[in-house]
């Protein structure tokens, strides 16, 4: 079933003790905005949730395969989709060229779209190898941003084992190796996202795809765990409805009606608890309608 209602979205979670999404260009250090010390988490991060959350419900089967993916070679994906829709490709390697009218592109994207969830979702460039064209996505999201400033700590950690047996005749037995973790105390993040169902009818993303991703963005991060990422889980999902596709009101005037900000006399957050969540219901925008499919226990209405 296609999508007659624009969403717009608000999505909180948090991080203790872990590193939410560290950044390869600093030494993997938490990533962070150097002007003021808030806490950023990538859309591409959080899609990289999602996928995984899908792939594990559904097993990576059709409609829900996943086309980025861990050690997926995407061009082989192409290949398949081209052999799907009946069409022979000539080659070897880099040099694969397909046999074909000039719809065999268009064939070929919505194969991609209507079998890979990832794709119908956030879009994808499928224009390596053979062609599988373009799609751009219905549903897309902005970086995750603490609410405070962060604080990155370093700590040493020790590995009561060596590598090689040159390492340990070097320590004369005392088997050890040094290495180092970034870890944030606390924080708590908020992310914005979009649904167009415009969009979705190029895609073929439907109602059914919309409810997975509410419940992927909910329970992603109790299937991610790692020691890395310490303790993360989801404290909020606020979906405006519009009963419009164009939308009844702008995106931004909605986001303001959510405020996450710390409770009085907490000078150093630690917890969740140390947080309050104002929704703003009152004179909503005629036409909007405020889903709240998860709510802290702090929730708090202004």
């Amino acid at each position: 079933m296609s999508l007659n209602n624009r969403y717009d979205f608000v999505l909180l979670f948090d991080v203790k003790d872990g590193n939410p999404n560290g950044d390869p260009d600093a030494g993997n250090l938490p990533r962070l905005d150097a002007e003021t010390g808030h806490g950023l988490v990538t859309d591409v991060s959080l899609k990289r949730k999602v996928r995984n959350y899908v792939g594990l419900v559904k097993g990576e089967q059709p409609p829900y395969e996943i086309y980025v993916k861990e050690k997926a070679i995407l061009n082989k994906t192409h290949e398949r989709a081209y052999e799907a829709i009946g069409v022979k490709i000539d080659g070897d390697g880099d040099k694969k060229k397909r046999k074909g009218g000039g719809d065999d592109v268009n064939n070929a994207r919505n194969w991609m779209c209507k079998n890979f969830f990832d794709v119908r979702t956030f879009g994808a460039v499928m224009s390596t190898g053979v062609n599988c064209g373009q799609v751009r996505g219905p549903v897309q999201m902005t970086f995750g941003r603490s609410i405070d400033p962060i604080v990155a700590l370093e700590h040493s950690i020790t590995r009561m084992a060596v590598a090689t047996e040159a390492e340990a005749e070097k320590q004369e037995g005392d088997n050890r190796t040094m290495g180092r973790k970034h870890t944030v105390p606390y924080g708590i993040y908020r992310s914005h996202g979009f649904v167009s169902s415009f969009l979705a009818k190029q895609t073929g993303f439907g109602e059914a795809d919309l409810k997975l991703l509410w419940d992927a963005l909910q329970m992603m991060f109790e299937q991610d765990r790692s020691a890395a990422r310490g303790q993360m889980a989801t404290r909020g999902l606020y979906v405006f409805q519009h009963d419009s596709e164009l939308g009844n009101a702008h995106a931004h005037d909605l986001f303001n009606r959510i405020t996450v900000r710390r409770k009085a006399g907490e000078e150093v957050a630690r917890d969740f608890s140390d947080y309050e969540v104002l929704v703003n219901e009152n004179n909503m925008p005629q036409g909007v309608k405020l889903l709240k499919l998860y709510v802290p226990e702090t929730l708090e209405v202004a």
